[in-house]
Parts: structure tokens; C-alpha cells; sequence
């Protein structure tokens, strides 16, 4: 009975290469026999129909010729894996290489060559608390950390001091071993770390006593943290390396710090700018004069105008965040609960 390939792959005879490949995969992964509900003989078919309908020359044959016409040679139907069959008359080879790449790609049996890495070190997060004046104007900050930190002895190689390093014996220092895995679809080559040196191709004759041969344990570590000015309340400082230590060398991981910033009733932050409230006696604010107000960088003596009314705005150029903004205060009147029989005379005389 002639076989369509076509319905067997559920596609159009105007599929693409792309559709083909890609409807392969997807069925692949659905009837491999490896997973639950996998079905090896509906495996074995989208195969050979791959095999013919992702190769031009043979699809072009097989659009006309079909599979049982006597010209056709009868495709290889007993094992479309074993490298080479009979189409159109001819003995073809088929693409292992194409097969190693799906299956690489699906069930991480392909052949590619792994590099040595090593451990990167896990993140760390936690709160750090700031003054009002601290994230404004910036500061330097010395924390403590309990985590994993190089060890001090080994230096974080892993050997024990005065011992040495040699290169590991079952890898020969490349860190991975090629395995050669049989399976029903023939030989797969694969590169794996190796279990010997855990990838890093080489070994040393002795452990650390200290750290066990990981490179890392752990201490408290003492850090300090340049906060940037102008840093706001919930934000996230990143320390680049700041985190646990990475295994045998490995990157450390990052530390991340949210930002708390505590509240100064004196000042208020808007943007770039602060704001502050100031008292203002009723003679000064009458009459003008100078008022002390309150900055970041201690009092400073502004010039009040006659006539200057509650709620009036004064702006300190560069006074505010990190330069870039201005402090700007009001004045609010203050109005005295006793007065003199003189001051009250002059009240009530004033028209």
C-alpha cells in the first residue's frame, strides 16, 4: 500500500522546508518512545517521511512517482536510520548529521562540545536604611554580610596549600568526556562534563581542609557601598560582585540593596527639589528684614522683603538634590498670642 507522506506529517503538498522541519520536531517530541505515551512505530514513520520530504531531490521524486511505483526503487522501509536506502532507482545516504541536530535539540543527544564554566555565585538582597540628608547628598556606607565568600587559605582554588594541581586523568584536561550512546535510532555522540573534575579539567592531589575543596565558605564579609546621590525611597541599588561567591572561581553573584529613606519633619522632597516651611513673625514679614533657615548644609541667612505675605516662596538656587535642583521654602506668618497695651495702640491706631 503506498504510503503518504504528506498526511503522515499532516501537511499541504505546498509545505515549505521550514513547515516540514518544523511539523517534524513537533511530532517528534510527541511519539518519541522515551516519553510518556510515546509510540516507537509512529516515531519510525514521521521519520522516513521526513527523510524523503526534507530532501528536495527525493521529494521531487516521491511527488512523482509516489512510494510503490516500479521506477521508484522502494525506499529503505526497514530502517530509515541506518544511514542509507534505495530511492529512485539509486542508493542514497541519509543525513545523520540533520537527524543529530533534531534530536540534540530534542532530547539533548547532539554533539556539541561543552566549555568549561564554573558556578556562578547566588544573589543576595536586603534592605539598607539612609538619612533624609544621605540620599540626597550621598554617602559611603559600611555594611555587614553573613554569606559565601572566598576562602582565604586556598584562595579560592579548592587545593590545599602546597599541594599540587594536576590535570585530570579521565578528561585529560578538557573537562568534558565524549560518550557514544546506542539507541534504536543508531549512535549518538555526546560530549558531557566530566564527572571527574566536574568540568574543570584539571584536579588538585590534595582538597583544601578548609573549604572542602569548594573555594568558598562562609563568613561575614565587611563591604562598602558608595550610594550615588539624589537616590530615592524603593529604589534598588545593584552592587556588581557584591553577592555569594561563585564556586572554584566563578563569577560572584550581585548584591541588591532597597533603598529605605527615613523621614526628616523638617524637609520634603519634589523631584529634583526641597521643600522646606519656615516662621515668619508678623514685624519681619511687615517691615522686612533676615530670616535663619534650615538647609542640609546647616542655617543660612535669606533676606526677607517688606510685605512679604504667608505662603510666599523662597527659592535657594542649588540647594537642593545633588546640585541639580533648588530648595525652595515658604514662609508662614506667625501671629503673636499677647501683645504689649503699647503694640495693641498701635494696632488699633493703624489705619
Amino acid at each position: 500500500m503506498e504510503k503518504d507522506y504528506y498526511k503522515i506529517l499532516d501537511l499541504s503538498r505546498s509545505a515549505s522546508a521550514d513547515e516540514i522541519k518544523r511539523r517534524f520536531r513537533e511530532l517528534a517530541h510527541k511519539y518519541h518512545p522515551d516519553k510518556p505515551g510515546g509510540d516507537a512505530e509512529k516515531f519510525k514513520e514521521i521519520n522516513e517521511a521526513y527523510q524523503v520530504l526534507n530532501n528536495a531531490e527525493r521529494r521531487k521524486q516521491y511527488d512523482q512517482y509516489g512510494t510503490t511505483f516500479d521506477n521508484f526503487g522502494g525506499f529503505n522501509q526497514q530502517n530509515p536510520f541506518s544511514g542509507s536506502g534505495n530511492f529512485g532507482g539509486q542508493r542514497v545516504n541519509i543525513n545523520m548529521d540533520d537527524l543529530g541536530d533534531i534530536f540534540g535539540d530534542l532530547f539533548g543527544m547532539g554533539s556539541r562540545t561543552r566549555t568549561k564554566t564554573h558556578t556562578r555565585g547566588g544573589d543576595i538582597e536586603m534592605n539598607l536604611g539612609l538619612t533624609f540628608k544621605e540620599s540626597i547628598q550621598g554617602v559611603e556606607k559600611k555594611i555587614e554580610i553573613y554569606k559565601n565568600a572566598k576562602c582565604e587559605a586556598c584562595q579560592g582554588s579548592g587545593a590545599e596549600p602546597g599541594t599540587k594541581i594536576t590535570t585530570c586523568s579521565e578528561c585529560n584536561g578538557a573537562g568534558s568526556v565524549r560518550r557514544v550512546q546506542n539507541t534504536m535510532f543508531g549512535s549518538f555522540a555526546t560530549n558531557t562534563t566530566c564527572p571527574r573534575c566536574r568540568g574543570e579539567g584539571n584536579q588538585p592531589d590534595e582538597l583544601c581542609k578548609k573549604c572542602k575543596g569548594a573555594g568558598i565558605l562562609k563568613k561575614s564579609v565587611s563591604l562598602k557601598i558608595n550610594v550615588p546621590a539624589g537616590i530615592s525611597d524603593g529604589e534598588i541599588l545593584r552592587v556588581t560582585g557584591g553577592g555569594e561567591a561563585g564556586e572554584k572561581g566563578g563569577v560572584p553573584g550581585d548584591l541588591y540593596l532597597h533603598i529605605n529613606v527615613g523621614v526628616d519633619r523638617r524637609f520634603e522632597r519634589d523631584g529634583n527639589n526641597i521643600i522646606t516651611r519656615t516662621p515668619l513673625d508678623f514685624k519681619t514679614a511687615t517691615l522686612g528684614g533676615h530670616k535663619e533657615v534650615e538647609t542640609l548644609d546647616g542655617k543660612m541667612r535669606v533676606k526677607i522683603p517688606a510685605g512679604t505675605a504667608s505662603g510666599q516662596l523662597f527659592r535657594l538656587k542649588g540647594y537642593g538634590v545633588a546640585g541639580r535642583g533648588d530648595m525652595l521654602v515658604e514662609m508662614y506668618i506667625t501671629v503673636p498670642k499677647k501683645i504689649s497695651k503699647k503694640q495693641k495702640k498701635i494696632l488699633e491706631d493703624w489705619e
